[in-house]
């Protein structure tokens, strides 16, 4: 399969479970982003759209997927079962190494939510495969402190300010990260980060993560 270059994602199927997703690939790109959603969101999520055109502006390659097959979709119980979701997501990174435009490039996980959960465990179980993750009112503690202890990716957690018991559950997972790790807080953000400008900061701590750690920094 070809990739294009273009800042406007397109839609795509990742095997091997042949989940739906979006790539969009800039020219001469730093690295892929591939994002994994909170529970009842996808690849369609406003937000996370809003951050990959951020970050594609900024030259990083995104893959937005549904980390649930439409059959999967229709167990309310698979929403929040963490070990699958890692294991659609650490498929999906597999998917991109195979494209011959994608296998060099550095991967990075940007996880929301329980997604973010995801994205730590995916990365605790393929070690040094992905180069930097970044959190967004995400719910570290999901992946289990053994898990945590296990990453070796650079990580960098926000969290909104507005979003008290979040941000001690992610307190609580810088105590167990031994990777680099950071956290940022967001004057004025709640959970979802709906008021104004709040995303537009998480995109330049984001940007500013993975642009330093795709470098190997």
């Amino acid at each position: 399969m070809g990739t294009q270059v273009t800042l406007e994602p397109v839609p795509v199927t990742v095997r091997p479970d042949g989940l739906k997703g979006l790539l969009g690939v800039p020219g001469a790109a730093k690295g892929i982003v591939i994002f994994a959603h909170g529970s009842g969101s996808g690849r369609l999520s406003p937000r996370n759209n809003h951050v990959a055109r951020g970050l594609r502006e900024a030259g990083l390659g995104t893959l937005l997927i549904d980390l649930l097959t439409p059959a999967e979709e229709q167990d309310r119980a698979n929403v929040f079962d963490i070990p699958l979701l890692a294991s659609q997501l650490a498929g999906a990174t597999e998917w991109v190494r195979l494209l011959p435009e994608l296998a060099a490039l550095p991967v990075g996980y940007f996880g929301a939510s329980t997604g973010a959960g995801a994205a730590l465990l995916a990365a605790s179980r393929i070690g040094g495969r992905i180069a930097a993750i970044v959190s967004r009112g995400g719910r570290p503690d999901l992946a289990g402190s053994a898990a945590l202890e296990r990453v070796r990716a650079p990580t960098l957690l926000i969290v909104g300010s507005l979003d008290v018991p979040v941000i001690e559950l992610n307190r609580t997972a810088l105590q167990h990260l031994h990777a680099k790790s950071e956290l940022v807080i967001i004057p004025g953000a709640s959970h979802l980060f709906e008021e104004a400008h709040t995303l537009d900061q998480v995109i330049v701590h984001a940007t500013r993560w993975f642009v330093r750690h795709f470098k190997g920094d």
